[in-house]
Parts: C-alpha cells; structure tokens; sequence
C-alpha cells in the first residue's frame, strides 16, 4: 500500500474551523487546522472527495516533499529527487509562486527558477515550460523557512469559489467560499426556511440550495488534477454517481430579493446554472416592502457598506433603518449579517453578538447574528 498523501486547504482568514468541520464530516485522517487552512492526508480518493465537496477551502495543495538547502546548487540537487512524476506529466508547462523567511536563499525569483529547472530535469526535459496565454499548467509552490523549502502542487486550478455557475455578478459579489463558511459558522443544516432581502447575485441563496439539496460546490467544474499522470476518471466518476444518488429536494423556502432588477436577474440565471432553480425563489422588492414572513427561519445577509451605498447616504443610518426593517418583516427569525464594524452593528438595534472576524473582498469583517 502506498504512503497516504499529505494535503493543505487553504482558507479565507477565520474559515479555518468550517473547513476542518466539513473535512471531519467526510471521514478524514489527519485533519489539523492551522492559519490560513486545513492539514489532512488521504490518497486519491480522498483528494478527489475534498474537492467535489469542500465549501469553504480556496485551494488544495498537495505535498510533495520538504528539503534543507542553504544554496542554489543544494536546492536544485534536493529538489530533482522529489517525486514530481506523480502530479506533472513531462512538457507540462509551470507556474512557479515562492516566499522566503529567515532563509540564506531570499531571491524568490530565483528560488522560483532553480526549483523549476529542477522539476524540468527530473522529469527528462531540457528546460521548464512556461504556460501561454489560456494554456492548462501546473502551479507549484516554494516556501523556504528557516533554510527548509517546502514544496507544493497545486491539485484545483481555478480557485475552488468558482463553482462554475456564476458567470456574472453584481458590483461586489460576494465569495462563494464565505458565503459557504459563512452558513457553516451559523449551524444553518437546511432545515429551516433561508432568506437574503440583500440578496445582489445570490450567493448566500445558491450555496443554501446547495448544501440542503446535497449538491457538492465542486460538481461542475474541472480540477488541475484532472491533467495529472496518475489521474483516474473512472473514480472521479464514481464519485458524481453517489452524489447523484443522495441528491434531494429541500424542505424549507430559500428566498432572495434586492431592489436591482438586474442583479435579481443574475442570480435567477445564476440558479439556474447551478440546477437549483426548482429550488430558490428571487423577487424585485425594497426591504421596506417585504410581508412578514412565518414561520421562524434564518435571515444572512451582506448588507452595502462604503461606495456601494453612494456618497449621499449615511451608513449609521441606513444600518439602523435595516435593523427596524428585519425586524418587522422577519419576526422571530434569526438575523445574521456582515459588518465593517462592530459600531455599525450595534446600529441596526439588534440584539447581535459577534460571531467570527472573517474577509469579504480583502476587507475585514465580522459575522454578527441574533441569539
């Protein structure tokens, strides 16, 4: 039997938890959550399953190996024996990223090259490849520290919040991947009614719908795997036909509105790319409209901040008007919201407590929700 690989998920900060959570649902070894991701191991059954159903991870790294080099000529001999013919097939163009910290070798540039050519003769070819525009490549990842280089591949390609349904999205969308943590962090399982009065593209409805009717984020898109020597269709297809068969029909409404016609348009074309439009419903209404909904269910929502209000609204005032608004169209719900702030949180009245202090867009936030 051979050794199990040794994985990585990276996360978005504050995503740690979530994704270690999704790993222990699927029966995994080896999970230990660290900043900025996940450790587990598994071979390539495992590696294929965490990326159909991972929700919040941005990426799978796998390793490949761990050497000491103080120079170049040390990396490139301890790098060459590495077994790159596992995950990148000869001619196979790179893409090199590396770091240095408190390390002899600080040119990443040059890390980033000897590593390359290391790679390139390993695998019997004369010099490494460089990937043209729109060609498939392997990235790889360098990172040296304390003189030791840790190397990387990268098993996802496309960063995992490209689900493959959102084609086109609003002037700031929000990251499937939070979105994904974000349900996660709240417990909310699919079993009691979802809405987004907020909703723009909407991702926190199409990830809902997701997670209640079993529908794995990674099941319509490709992976880097797939162009990998060792890749095995017939296992990946294994694992689309037993999703298949635990797929169902939720139970509960998962609703979504805003005031803009045209994102609400987005994100019904967006459902429907997703295959969950049976699942989802999306309305053109102010939140100031919206009926008192029953019965009790869970409101998440990212509401505007900054240049997505415009310079003639003032924010404490628009969060404390929302609050008033939630609370008379959603009675006995539960209220969950990203904020810039804990101040504009406590605006909207709403007996909030924090939750987690996570990123949108680069941004910090928190995830604030009512008891």
């Amino acid at each position: 039997m051979s050794e199990p690989l040794h994985f990585f998920a990276i996360t978005a900060p504050g995503l740690e938890g979530p994704c270690a959570a999704e790993l222990e649902q699927l029966g995994f070894a080896g999970i230990h959550a660290a900043g900025g991701g996940v450790e587990f191991s598994g071979g390539l059954r495992e590696l294929y399953l965490a990326s159909l159903h991972l929700g919040v991870a941005s990426r799978i790294l796998v390793r490949v190996g761990e050497v000491k080099a103080r120079d170049f000529p040390e990396l490139f001999q301890r790098v060459v024996r590495l077994p790159w013919g596992r995950f990148i097939r000869p001619g196979m163009p790179l893409q090199m990223r590396a770091v240095s910290h408190r390390s002899r070798l600080l040119h990443t540039g040059r890390i980033a090259e000897t590593v390359a050519e290391a790679i390139a003769h390993a695998l019997g070819q004369p010099a490494p490849a460089a990937p043209l525009s729109g060609e498939a490549f392997q990235l790889v990842f360098a990172r040296l520290d304390d003189d030791r280089c840790l190397l990387s591949v990268d098993s996802s390609g496309e960063l995992l919040h490209r689900r493959g349904y959102r084609e086109e999205g609003g002037a700031a969308p929000l990251r499937e991947t939070l979105a994904a943590g974000v349900l996660r962090l709240l417990g909310w399982d699919g079993s009691i009614p979802l809405a987004d009065p907020l909703c723009g593209s909407g991702t926190f409805v199409l990830e809902a719908a997701l997670l209640a009717a079993r529908r794995p984020p990674g099941g319509k898109r490709s992976f880097a795997f797939m162009h990998w020597p060792k890749y095995r269709p017939g296992l990946w297809q294994a694992l689309l036909s037993e999703v298949e068969r635990t797929q169902r029909q939720p139970a509960v409404s998962l609703t979504g509105s805003d005031r803009d016609a045209t994102v609400v348009a987005q994100a019904q074309r967006n459902a429907e790319r997703a295959g969950v439009a049976d699942f989802v419903s999306f309305a053109q209404c102010e939140v100031q409209q919206l009926q008192a909904a029953s019965p009790p269910g869970l409101v998440v929502t990212n509401p505007p901040y900054g240049s997505r209000l415009g310079a003639d609204v003032e924010l404490t005032q628009f969060y404390r008007r929302l609050g008033k608004d939630l609370s008379r169209a959603f009675p006995r719900w539960r209220v969950a919201l990203l904020a810039p702030d804990p101040d504009l949180a406590r605006s909207t009245g709403l007996p909030l407590q924090a939750i987690a202090r996570l990123e949108n867009g680069g941004i910090p936030v928190g995830l604030y929700a009512t008891p």
